[in-house]
């Protein structure tokens, strides 16, 4: 499995971060907290719906399981309780993954402001606060590494996710913002851009042979990502293998944004 999620990669310095990852009970972040775990990480995620049976096979598996804190992101007191947990259960939180996304469809003639501002809400808002939460703990940890995932929508100027694309082009600017504001205090702050990732909710809900076929013709690559294929990009900005990396957006897109228009 560890090929499958990483390479066969090791990275010696994950082996007992204390690690936080939202959203990492499904799709791209169960791939994530597997790929932790199989690197000797202490995992906490908070997720909305109950995963406890990830957990489970999570822990058969790797003998290693990974402290599931349910969860909205857009809830700030539930989050702030959740961080707090994992620190005091993990010791202070020195990798932060921001996974957590809704890419729901929607018409900007149609959407509320409500409707927007929730949206607004868990793809960028909650990114912020994640950090700001963090961070402190980072500063007496002396260092600490945040990796966001942004999108590479934005880069394409995609339709019908306005508030999505809105958000994921914030992250990219954010992220930048903060590698320069905490780098000083030995905290890096990178974002990983995917293409189209062939998530089971992906495959659900909009992944028709069709779109399928027409998007694999503007990669470079002649396969469509797993979300698998992220672990290996994010241990490595999350890593001392990384170390003098900070600010960047890395696209993990098969080859799109090299190819767009």
């Amino acid at each position: 499995m560890t090929e499958q999620l990483a390479g066969g990669a090791v990275f010696p310095d994950l082996r007992g971060a204390s690690v936080f990852i939202t959203g990492g009970g499904a799709g791209i972040g169960a791939a994530l907290t597997e790929a932790f775990l199989e690197q000797g990480a202490r995992v906490a995620f908070c997720q909305r719906s109950d995963v406890t049976v990830f957990c489970d096979r999570m822990e058969t598996r790797h003998g290693n399981r990974p402290l599931f804190l349910q969860c909205d992101v857009t809830d700030e007191p539930a989050l702030r309780a959740a961080m707090a947990e994992a620190a005091s259960r993990h010791g202070p939180i020195t990798v932060l993954v921001n996974n957590a996304a809704n890419d729901t469809r929607h018409d900007t003639l149609e959407i509320s402001s409500d409707e927007w501002d929730d949206l607004i809400a868990v793809n960028l808002k909650s990114y912020f606060l994640t950090t700001q939460i963090a961070v402190p703990g980072m500063m007496e940890a002396g260092g600490g590494t945040i990796v966001n995932f942004s999108s590479i929508s934005y880069m394409l100027g995609m339709a019908e996710m306005t508030a999505y694309t809105t958000a994921n082009g914030g992250i990219t600017a954010m992220t930048r913002g903060h590698a320069r504001e905490f780098g000083r205090d030995g905290i890096r702050v990178n974002a990983v851009a995917p293409g189209w990732v062939l998530t089971d909710r992906q495959m659900r809900l909009w992944a028709s042979p069709e779109a399928l076929d027409d998007f694999l013709t503007k990669q470079c690559l002649g396969r469509h990502l797993d979300p698998a294929d992220l672990a290996g990009p994010v241990l490595f900005l999350a890593s001392r293998a990384s170390a003098m990396i900070t600010g960047q957006c890395l696209a993990v897109d098969g080859g799109v944004v090299t190819t767009a228009a």
